[in-house]
């Protein structure tokens, strides 16, 4: 199982050097400790160990290299000994001495000996020897081995011992019976101070990440070096013995937070049905907002706005579904007809970017009908806000619609756009473990009547899914019950809902509670990748947690049971598994409705769920301290259960598995097991009784605040038998990847570490994790694939084991791969990468299958339970495979205990009720051989006795015989940034440091939050107990708490952190480079949140004995007596000496030693101070006059005094300087504490506020290095030169800005082309803009008068939100190639660092390092771009800002900083006092550092003035009156104030006393108001300085209230260098509407500019050219007049240079262009959560400048009044809907219906054509719509009364659609609805010409069509198609529309008017119809003999001539006898 080498010596060196070896076995690498100072030998005496997952092969290879170790170059080899492995495999045991061979392969003297032990692998568990594990003690071994040498040497030498068999310092009494490989593993030991690769770990790093590593940590070279030690890197000295301890007290979960959900719905489309009239109904939880009623359309617009507040914690609120229901008919009478629905819940909102999402199509789908299939769209805006989240939101003006529904549907990245039903099966078979539920007096009542004793609980079953409930039957009075029933949910999948909620209930007439809680995570038990699976699970058992077991009628941790929380107890555990089944919705079997069902289901046998094995839990108390003292005065015991086994006071039944062990294969199992172990094991150990609680103790006291438990040297121990399901495997798994990502954080922390400490070769610790990584992955891969065929294995375990090794495989390629692209530029990002994948390890290593519960660790006193700790069992499980172990089995691991639920919340929750030092071992009873194997060593066990001569196994207690003593040396220098605890805003700090028992203070500094203590700790005499060798590698944790001294009541604590001492032995030299202990920062946690840092260093030292006491031990042991060694004089002294404090001053407190303390250097901390700001009242009276006390170091300065505040509150003199001793370490720099006082009367002082700097950093002056920034800058432009011309050589720009670098004359000069001009500039935005899919319309030059400053505005936002889709699609496309950028990154230009930037991309900070795809096609196909130029308008364009301005120009401190002042107490989550309520005002100042003296340079500048020290240049700080002009263009997304879900929003601005309130202007129920208003205001800086701009909502009855505010510091804008005073344009215009609004000209500017920063120029030349510095600019020289004349000017060639002042040497910086800034509102009621946004923009002008001219016009523009005709000529192929009356023929009376969106009550109707046969109809109809346009927007504008209640008329804006409808009429009936046709009139497909050519594909491929807007093209005729969704929800032609479409304005239409209809004026002619177009009604007769002569012609003929016949015949036949008669008798006539 394993490969244990022994590496003894190496022997024959050459020379004397530090030595170092490193041996490797399957690719993992193990170095030894340093050997320092060896000469021809080093006796390492170390032993490793691999655990092997497959049998060694004989033609594997160990390899073993020795290397000359050097601290600062690389290692150099010595030699190397590789050996074949067959030998090793043949015989198992191996002892070699052999010489090395060098890099030629040749041998030399040198020769190392190793011992080498091979343990072979049977696959199995079972195939162990039973008597490794169970060994039982030998009572007959009672001698007393020791070695004087060890215990001389503190060192145990016995690393090569034989099983059964160890060495140990002396006094050692430890009884053999340790197993070979815990005694190999305990032998290793390192040497490095904090190695962060400790023992099996590998140690793969290069060469000289090692020499950097020994360097970093070790203290190296330079004595001043710092390791900024984050916890993790503190407690990562964890080798074999020690686990790492967890430092974030509070549990995160279950505490209450602010979130705020906002929903647009914007409108729905192709909803199922006719004639509708929608209504969207938002539901969150039990809340629902419904929208308003759209009539008569299935493509409702509504623009609606929802927010939901909520104050819940954050797994209640991610659990909460979110519902969209589209209802039909709502109102007031009725529900409504439900069309469709969609939900999803919130917590898949809160995982998408931005917590997001925008502009989506949300499906909607019938729940009642599950095979309906789609029932329309709905778009709509989702987000999900916490407190603290920043949404930032799309750019909302002049939206193209998105109609591309497919390609923007609401669903998660991943999800498919097609999503089917199905069915989820949730079977409940059986619980366990139940608790009682009710009291026993109940009980006993019911015994008496009823005469029988039932369990008290009457469970059930609740599964929450989707919002669905479903509910098992009630098992009555049933602690084990049993269902065996299934609960199905029918769901869309894949589901958008992420977690099922599984309840055991108890049934009760009153009230059902819950029992216990389970959440499933259907991510985890699902795999939705290629070879993924559907969600599955079990059958397996899920563990319940909730509250203590112990019934209360008022249990107040209910919540617990809830899920809300962590459980602090085992519930119960309940046996589930869950299916899912894709429906087929074609299927005529299936039930259409998603009503949940239950269903009974078979039972399942006992061994589905595995084998029952017989587990055993071992623990051992080893210290208990840190007792909280409110109970420390009663005896106090600890309990540790796992499930109910253990637990004594709750009074459960003992669950049945213990019973199960009574069966057959269970017995012979056992008894087999025993059998080889000792005899009185063998008789006892199946009726071992459990030992689960201490016995109780009487604490002692430690200091005031904490107890402690005198264990000395007897340690109370627990053990536990209990039977589970052996699935250790899903375990075993989800240890190995714990492991890994403990691996991968620990790497990633130390990257971080060197990044930020600035120390070099992140890069090579990087790659370091990233093989590590690599390896542990590989290794996953080997080891999880084993016991496939383990009973009990479910589909949920297999196909997990397949997807992790997939995911892990994938992983290690992709570290791999990462790895070779590692480069020091390249760090960052990467890093980044990795972090993803720590993500996901953790993720995978998360086992939804439960198998062995959680233990719990209990502290009691007075039988209740106080405090707990919840240790994961997998976390201790051991396994016979390291890795397979948990981390904490078999080591002793700090623990602390908490108070339970909610109590655990805030400051409670932050003071430790005990720490305790525990060791846990669990695994399978039959494997506990090695249980002890991990305790330090050095102890004897105790045994209970249970008989006469019987005594129990495992030992009750331990006795430690073995004890060293120490002193422990702590150096407490200084903490930073500490938690405000008093009012005032400070803190009186002391530290309390803890070690063992023992506990020591600081001392308290007053009034400080950055104390410097720079006090030393003496511990003397400190008692650990164990072997000398472990405790060096191993020693115990201290703990350091930091608390705040009140003079009333006990201090409050601060906060709390950790730390590792560096032990040094006895034997050991006290010299480096381990000592002396470097300072290291440690940060301070408060619950889970930092709370500064401390900068401490701890040592650990051993304390000799006397020879003479050594003496006397070994007579003792010859006389077989119990030594007692005791430290003499003569051991204390051979410690190193502490300095006596030198300041006596201090009185007995030491200081930090010098070889500790920082190395200092004379530094002169230069103030400036300009003014104090806003300071609010102190104790009800106002400040009036305040000064500024500065400190550093115990240095400091004083301001001068404001003499009176109110009416200047600058201050007189700027500038003072003191001087200070600093370290040289920029990082250990203390911090700088500003305070404020206010003198009052009678010499009083009171402190106002204050604020510390913690960092001096930035304030640090370092001269320029003059040639290197001159060479980097025409680097740079040669790059912008290169790429510009890149591809263009015949492509010359008209206008050229030609910067010349002149670094001496004699230079020849370098002319480079760095900026196109302004109409290039244009060109190169409009390349930007792409042109919509075959838009066939070229767009005309605008009218100079037609545009306006809207038309600069809305131009501008286009090029925004362009350039935000090129920064997405660069991003995508960097993903994409990142191996090609990285591999180009030398020769590619990025934007940030080139001058050559389009005319937008150089101003948006946030596109820096990334190109967009389009620019690169710029690059390459100029001409092509040139071609398209003309489609678009040029319009000037200033810049919008998507955010504020001061988050872009960082804070405008570009030399006057602003320091918040802070007073009062900081508020902890539950107080309401945040910090924004703890300013109390504002210093403005700066500060600077430097070395003295300065570099003569500075100094002997010409105009250099000493006073003015650093701030040379700076202007005065006398009252200044300006002209403050604030533009407020519009709001959006307002928080709602109304209870109608709206707002009546207006303006209200606030400088210094002026207020303008403009509440008669506001906007009536708008949460997206245009205000387009500017305000004048004149201030006087610094008095009102202070800007506030408010939007309030107006209210008719009662006060208005505040929507959101935002605040402009006026006074820091005014004075920085960027020029924030009025924005630079992009062009100069003298008129028109880009009118240049500053008073001063870009000329006067530029020479203001070069002036003030006294550089040469400027200079104008001929040819457009001009001089600055040695830059030299080029642009145009004429300007256009009003009259069109063109004059020369210099103005645009200034404003170039302005445009570029950045590139100035020296004084160059970014000035601000002509801009509108987005502000967030926020409102003081909901800290942190925004309300809003507010676009705006402020422009300030001296009063004593010229007067600027009038303000700018940007009031809303009118929307635009348009007749829009509509003439329906004809229909054709109409369907035919009704049978003829007589004939019963198809046949429809047409007519045709239209109306414009939002104005469905003006809709209009054609005539009816009556009897159309052939589905054609005749019109000649004409529709008028009169509507007013806003023509940026593209959005028509209707205003109307909401309701007859409503107090004014409401806007709304709404898309241009035309929406024509084709009816049949009926006369008594309601008409039937054929079909309809929507046109957007912006983006409608062209008619077709013919109706033959007219086809459905008109809408269906509506995107791939031409299209064009009736605005540009104000008359267009054609066909279009009517459709409408058959039976099977399809789209199918029913007609087609020739209609014409005319646009006109108001006055156009007013000069040719048109009739309605076929009326007057302009009538249309009469359609010409066929005759049987009449209606039935009017002329019956006629109507009747026209469909009879046309149906029956022929019969009609055939009927007449038939007659006539008839008629003839008959007249015939009448006349016929007659004329016989006549012939017969009239003959002879």
């Amino acid at each position: 199982m394993a490969l244990l080498v022994h590496l003894r010596a190496v022997t024959d060196l050459r020379g004397k050097g530090d030595r170092i070896a490193k041996v490797a076995f399957r690719g993992l690498s193990f170095y030894t400790r340093v050997l320092e100072n060896c000469e021809d030998e080093a006796r390492f005496d170390e032993t490793f160990r691999w655990p092997i997952a497959s049998n060694i092969d004989g033609n594997e290879m160990l390899e073993i290299q020795v290397f000359n170790y050097s601290k600062v170059f690389t290692n150099r080899l010595i030699g190397t000994f590789r050996m074949v492995l067959q030998k090793v495999v043949e015989e198992a045991h191996l002892e070699v001495s052999d010489t090395l061979i060098d890099d030629n392969n040749t041998a030399i003297r040198t020769s190392v000996s190793i011992e080498i032990k091979y343990q072979a692998m049977d696959g199995t568990v079972g195939a162990w020897n039973d008597a490794e594990f169970l060994d039982g003690p030998n009572e007959n071994d009672g001698a007393f081995r020791f070695e004087t040498d060890s215990l001389l040497s503190g060192h145990s030498q016995g690393s090569g011992v034989s099983p059964g068999r160890s060495h140990h310092s002396i006094p050692s009494f430890r009884k053999a019976g340790k197993g070979v490989f815990s005694v190999m593993k305990l032998s290793k030991t390192r040497t490095s101070k904090d190695d962060h690769k400790k023992g099996d770990e590998p140690a793969i790093l290069e060469a000289e990440d090692l020499d950097r590593k020994a360097m970093r940590l070790g203290g190296g070279l330079d004595p001043d070096t710092i390791s900024l030690a984050s916890v993790t890197a503190v407690t990562t000295n964890v080798s074999n013995k020690r686990s790492k301890p967890d430092i974030k007290m509070e549990p995160s979960a279950g505490r209450p937070m602010d979130y705020q959900v906002s929903i647009t719905i914007i409108e729905a489309r192709q909803l199922v049905g006719l004639n509708m009239d929608p209504v969207v109904c938002v539901e969150i939880g039990e809340e629902k907002k419904y929208t308003s009623m759209k009539e008569s359309t299935n493509c409702p617009y509504y623009n609606e706005y929802f927010v939901f507040d909520f104050h819940v914690s954050p797994d209640v609120m991610f659990d909460k579904i979110l519902k969209l229901s589209v209802i039909h008919s709502k109102n007031l009478l009725r529900s409504g007809t439900l069309v469709g629905t969609f939900k999803l819940d919130v917590g898949t909102v809160y995982s998408q970017p931005e917590h997001q999402f925008y502009h989506k199509w949300a499906i909607l789908s019938d729940p009642d009908d599950i095979t309906a299939g789609v029932k329309g769209y709905l778009k709509c805006d989702i987000a999900v806000v916490g407190k603290g989240d920043n949404i930032k939101t799309p750019h909302k003006a002049n939206e193209t619609d998105e109609d591309d529904i497919e390609g923007n549907l609401l669903l998660p990245e991943g999800v498919p756009s097609e999503r089917q039903w199905a069915r989820f099966y949730v079977k409940i078979y059986r619980a366990e473990g139940l608790p009682k539920m009710n009291t026993s007096i109940m009980a006993n009542v019911k015994k008496a009547f009823i005469g029988e004793n039932k369990d008290l609980v009457d469970p059930y079953v609740q599964v929450l899914f989707a919002g669905q409930r479903g509910k098992t039957s009630v098992q009555k009075s049933s602690y084990e019950p049993i269902w065996n029933e299934q609960i199905i949910f029918t769901e869309m999948f894949p589901p958008l809902c992420k977690r099922m909620k599984i309840q055991i209930r108890d049934s009760d007439k009153v009230n059902d509670v819950a029992i216990g809680t389970h959440f499933i995570d259907l991510r985890k038990i699902a795999n939705d990748g290629d070879k993924g699976f559907l969600p599955t699970l079990g059958p397996a058992w899920v563990n319940m947690y909730g509250s203590t077991r112990n019934y209360t009628l008022m249990d107040e941790h209910q919540d617990l049971n809830e899920g809300q929380g962590e459980g602090v107890s085992f519930r119960a555990r309940l046996l589930i598994s869950i299916a899912v089944e894709i429906l087929d919705t074609t299927s005529t079997e299936i039930m259409s409705s998603t009503d949940v069902q239950v269903e009974g289901v078979q039972n399942i046998s006992e061994n589905v769920t595995g084998k029952i094995e017989e587990f055993f839990l071992f623990g051992a108390f080893l210290e208990a301290t840190m007792v909280d003292r409110k109970i420390g005065d009663k005896p106090i015991s600890f309990e540790v259960t796992i499930g109910n086994y253990g637990n004594q006071i709750d009074g459960v039944n003992k669950p049945i598995r213990r019973r199960k062990k009574e069966g057959g294969e269970s017995d012979e199992e056992e008894s087999e097991l025993i059998q080889n172990s000792s005899e009185d094991e063998a008789d006892d150990d199946g009726d071992l009784v459990s030992v689960s609680s201490t016995p109780p103790m009487k604490p002692v006291i430690t200091d005031r605040n904490y107890f402690h438990l005198p264990y000395l040297q007897k340690k109370p121990c627990i053990y536990i038998k209990s039977w589970w399901q052996d699935q250790r495997r899903r375990l075993y798994n989800a240890n190995i990847m714990d492991k890994i990502a403990d691996k991968l954080e620990e790497g990633l922390n130390d990257v971080h570490e060197i990044i930020k400490t600035e120390k070099t070769y992140p890069e090579r610790r990087l790659r370091g994790v990233l093989e590590e990584l690599t390896c542990g992955c590989n290794r996953f891969v080997t080891l999880a694939n084993k016991d496939q065929n383990q009973t009990g294995r479910t589909k949920l375990d297999r196909e997990r084991l397949k997807s992790c090794m997939r995911e892990l495989e994938n992983m290690g390629q992709q570290a791999k791969t990462i790895r070779s692209q590692v480069k020091k530029n390249t760090v960052k990002e990467k890093l980044k990468l990795v972090q993803n994948f720590l993500q996901k390890l953790r993720f995978l290593a998360d086992e939804p299958q439960h198998s062995i519960p959680d233990i719990f660790l209990w502290m009691m006193s007075n039988n209740k339970r106080i405090a707990y700790a919840r240790i994961p069992s997998k976390d201790i499980l051991y396994s016979i495979v390291d890795e397979e172990s948990g981390r904490d089995c078999g080591k002793v691991k700090t623990v602390f205990l908490k108070l339970p639920g909610k109590k655990g919340f805030g400051p409670a929750g932050w003071t430790v009720q005990a720490k305790m030092e525990m060791y846990f071992w669990l695994g399978l009873n039959k494997q506990r051989r090695d249980f002890l194997s991990g305790l330090p060593n050095g102890f004897e066990e105790n045994k209970a006795v249970k008989g006469p001569g019987l005594q129990s196994f495992p030992p009750i207690s331990l006795t430690y015989t073995m004890k060293q003593v120490f002193q422990l040396r702590v150096h407490m220098y200084q903490a930073r940034s500490l938690f405000a605890a008093d009012s005032s805003g400070l803190s009186d700090p002391f530290a309390r440091v803890f070690f063992s028992t023992h506990s020591q203070c600081t001392e308290v500094l007053n009034e400080t939050l950055c104390p410097t203590w720079d006090q030393l700790l003496v511990f003397d005499n400190v008692e650990l107990f164990g072997e000398a060798s472990e405790l060096r590698d191993d020693p115990p944790i201290i703990v350091i708490e930091i608390y705040d001294q009140d003079t009333v009541g006990k201090a409050e604590f601060i906060g709390r952190t950790f730390a590792k001492p560096i032990t040094k032995m006895s034997d050991e030299h006290y010299g480096p480079p381990r000592f002396p202990p470097q300072l290291e920062y440690y940060q301070i946690y408060r619950g889970n949140f930092t709370a500064g840092d401390l900068l401490a260093a701890f040592e650990l030292l051993q304390i000799p004995y006397d020879e003479e006491e050594i003496r006397r031990a070994l007579l003792a042991v010859n006389d077989f007596a119990v030594p007692q060694i005791k430290i003499g004089p003569a051991g204390k002294a051979d410690l190193p000496a502490i300095d006596s404090p030198t300041d006596s001053d201090r009185g007995p407190i030491l200081p930090v030693p010098m070889g500790i303390r920082p190395i200092l250097s004379k530094y002169r901390i230069e103030v400036l101070f300009w003014g104090l700001r806003d300071l609010k009242r102190v104790n009800l009276a106002q400040v009036d006059r305040p000064r500024v006390d500065i400190e550093c170091a115990g240095k400091g300065v004083q301001s001068a005094l404001i003499q009176n505040y109110k009416k200047n509150p600058n201050f007189s003199t700027l500038v003072k300087w003191f001087e200070v001793d600093l370290p040289e370490n920029e990082l250990l720099h203390p911090p700088l504490n500003i305070r404020v006082v206010d003198c009052r009367a009678f010499g009083r002082y009171t402190l106002v506020g204050s604020h510390a700097v913690t960092s001096l950093r930035k304030f640090i002056y370092r001269s320029p290095d003059k040639n290197s920034s001159n060479w980097s800058t025409a680097a740079k432009l040669m790059n912008g030169y290169m790429a510009l011309t890149n591809g263009t050589p015949h492509f010359r720009p008209t206008g050229e800005i030609i910067v010349n670098m002149e670094p001496e004359p004699t230079v020849k000069k370098m002319e480079t082309v760095v900026k196109l001009d302004a109409t290039e500039e244009e060109k190169e935005k409009e390349k930007k803009k792409k042109k919509k899919k075959g838009e066939e319309i070229e767009e005309e030059e605008p009218d100079e008068s037609m545009l306006d400053w809207w038309s600069k505005y809305f131009a501008s936002i286009e090029t925004l939100k362009e350039q935000l889709r090129a920064q997405d699609a660069a991003a995508a496309e960097a993903d994409e190639k990142e191996d090609q950028e990285i591999a180009a990154e030398g020769a590619e230009i990025k934007p940030d660092d080139s001058p050559v930037k389009g005319s937008k991309g150089k101003e948006k900070g946030k596109e820096k390092g990334k190109a967009s795809k389009e620019d690169k096609k710029k690059k390459h196909h100029p001409g092509e771009m040139l071609e398209k130029k003309s489609n678009k308008q040029k319009i000037d364009e200033l810049f919008v800002y998507n955010k504020e301005l001061e988050s872009e120009f960082d804070n405008f401190e570009d030399w006057l900083h602003t320091f918040n002042l802070y007073r009062g107490k900081i508020g902890d989550d539950d107080d309401s006092m945040s910090d924004e309520d703890r300013i109390v005002g504002r210093y403005k100042g700066s500060l600077c550092v430097y070395k003295v003296p300065l570099p003569d340079d500075v100094t002997k500048e010409p105009g250099f003035d000493p006073n003015m020290g650093m701030f040379q240049s700076i202007p005065h700080n006398d009252p200044i009156n300006v002209l403050v002009r604030v533009y407020v263009v519009r709001a959006t997304d307002l928080h709602p104030a109304d209870i109608n879900g709206k707002a009546d929003p207006y303006i209200v601005i606030k400088l210094g006393k002026t207020e303008i309130k403009d509440k008669e202007n506001y906007i009536s129920k708008q949460l997206n108001p245009v205000f387009g208003k500017s305000f004048d205001i004149e201030a006087t800086f610094p008095m009102e300085s202070m800007l506030t701009v408010a939007v309030f909502d107006w209210d008719l009855v009662g006060s208005d209230d505040l929507i959101g505010e935002s605040k402009i510091d006026l006074e820091n804008r005014y004075y920085s260098k960027h020029r924030a005073t009025c924005g630079i344009a992009q062009n100069y215009s003298i008129h028109g509407y880009n009118v240049w609004r500053d008073p001063m000209k870009p000329t006067q500017i530029l020479s203001r500019l070069c002036k003030e920063g006294k550089v040469d120029g400027p200079h104008f030349g001929p040819s457009g050219r001009v001089k600055v510095a040695n830059r030299v600019f080029m642009g145009p020289t004429e300007i256009e007049d009003e009259n069109g004349l063109k004059k020369q000017t210099d103005e645009h060639l200034a404003l170039i240079t302005l445009q570029h002042w950045e590139e100035i040497p020296r004084v160059g910086c970014k000035l601000i262009p002509e801009h509108v800034e987005t502000r967030p509102l926020l409102n003081p009621d909901k800290p942190g959560i925004e309300q809003g946004r507010i676009e705006m923009w402020v422009d300030m002008f001296p009063m004593d400048m010229p007067a600027p001219g009038p303000a700018i016009d940007i009031s809303p523009r009118k929307p635009k009044n348009f007749e829009l005709r509509v003439i329906i000529w004809n229909t054709d192929e109409v369907i035919l809907e009704d049978d003829a009356f007589m004939t019963g023929e198809k046949m429809s009376d047409i007519y045709v219906r239209g109306w414009l969106k939002g104005q469905q009550e003006d809709k209009q109707d054609t005539d009816v054509h009556y009897h159309s046969l052939t589905g054609e109809g005749n019109f000649n109809w004409r529709f008028i719509y009169p509507f007013d346009y806003l023509l940026a927007e593209e959005k028509i504008v209707i205003s109307k009364k909401e309701s007859m209640f409503s107090w004014d008329e409401t806007e709304y804006k709404i898309p241009a659609r035309l929406t024509l409808q084709v009816w049949d009429a009926d006369h008594f009936s309601a008409d039937d609805f054929l079909g309809a046709i929507e046109l957007d009139l912006n983006r409608f497909p062209r008619g077709a010409k013919t109706a033959k050519q007219c086809s459905i594909d008109m809408v269906l491929s509506e995107q791939e069509l031409p299209t064009i807007s009736i605005f540009k093209q104000k008359r267009v005729k054609g066909w279009w198609p009517f459709v409408a969704r058959d039976e099977n929800d399809e789209m199918e032609l029913t007609g087609k529309v020739e209609a014409e479409l005319q646009l006109l304005s108001a006055e156009e239409a007013e000069k040719c008017p048109a009739g309605l209809g076929r009326n007057e004026p302009d009538p249309l002619e009469k359609p010409n119809r066929p005759d049987t177009s009449l209606s039935w009604l009017l002329q019956p007769i006629r109507i009747a003999c026209i469909l009879a002569w046309r149906d029956y012609k022929l019969h009609c003929l055939t009927l007449v001539l038939s007659l006539l016949l008839l008629l003839f015949i008959g007249l015939m036949v009448f006349s016929m006898p007659e004329a016989i008669n006549q012939k017969i008798f009239n003959t002879g006539r």
